[in-house]
């Protein structure tokens, strides 16, 4: 009966002190430091990736930079709008070339870009390019809209030689043409179907005679029709093994 009177007086005591603020309870645990702050994120701009060293910009979007309008008689207009070049129907060729010969391969390279025939009925791409010591020409809708070939293989025209192919072409319709050089083949793709494989070891490739050999070393022309051009690169692709220029 007495230790529980003195447990009880215990108790009351220690409320008692508690209440006056003689004992507290035991203190709460201190606040976390605070995280290390997070340096700022630089505020410039990161810079686009390296253009890799097989690429050659053919076109900056803007103005005809690297390339010349082509002196021929009786041409249209070729101009950049909205990151197109836009070529106006002349009375015969029509067209810009490049003025940088010394850049470009004579083989092992890859060109596309996206072409659109707008009016007319000739051929609305007539890509002239190096080809090993040589020139010739890709013809995309001529002879009256329709064949797809190289001229001149052989002395003979995109119409005539083991190249040419019939295709039809709309209007106002993109088309991304890819053209490919080896020493010893052209190929050529419009959209994903291949349309040229020819051979080229041991053949005459020439330019047809004419005003088109001033699209001479790269160019684009068109023959009495109008025609948009964008997204135009060439890329340098490995030689294969045992592959020589020939001519």
């Amino acid at each position: 009966m007495q230790q529980n009177l003195w447990l009880f007086a215990f108790a009351a005591t220690t409320a008692l002190l508690v209440a006056t603020g003689c004992v507290s309870h035991a203190a709460p645990p201190p606040p976390p430091a605070p995280a290390a702050p997070v340096p700022p994120v630089p505020s410039e701009k990161l810079q686009p990736a390296a253009k890799p060293a097989s690429e050659i910009t053919l076109f900056n979007g803007k103005d005809l930079a690297g390339w010349k309008e082509t002196d021929f008689g009786g041409r249209g207009v070729v101009a950049v709008k909205d990151g197109i070049i836009e070529i106006s129907m002349g009375g015969q060729l029509t067209g810009f070339h490049w003025t940088n010969a010394a850049v470009l391969p004579k083989a092992n390279y890859e060109i596309e870009f996206d072409a659109m025939k707008r009016d007319g009925n000739d051929f609305f791409c007539g890509l002239t390019f190096p080809a090993n010591n040589s020139f010739c020409s890709l013809i995309i809708g001529g002879w009256g809209g329709s064949v797809v070939g190289i001229s001149s293989l052989d002395g003979a025209d995109a119409s005539e030689n083991d190249s040419s192919t019939s295709l039809f072409f709309e209007r106002n319709r993109w088309y991304h043409i890819r053209l490919q050089v080896r020493p010893d083949k052209i190929m050529v793709w419009i959209d994903k179907d291949e349309v040229i494989d020819v051979g080229i070891a041991g053949r005459k490739v020439s330019m047809r005679t004419g005003e088109i050999e001033e699209s001479i070393p790269l160019g684009i022309a068109t023959w009495q029709t109008s025609a948009s051009y964008k997204n135009l690169k060439l890329n340098k692709i490995p030689a294969q093994a045992g592959q020589t220029l020939t001519q």
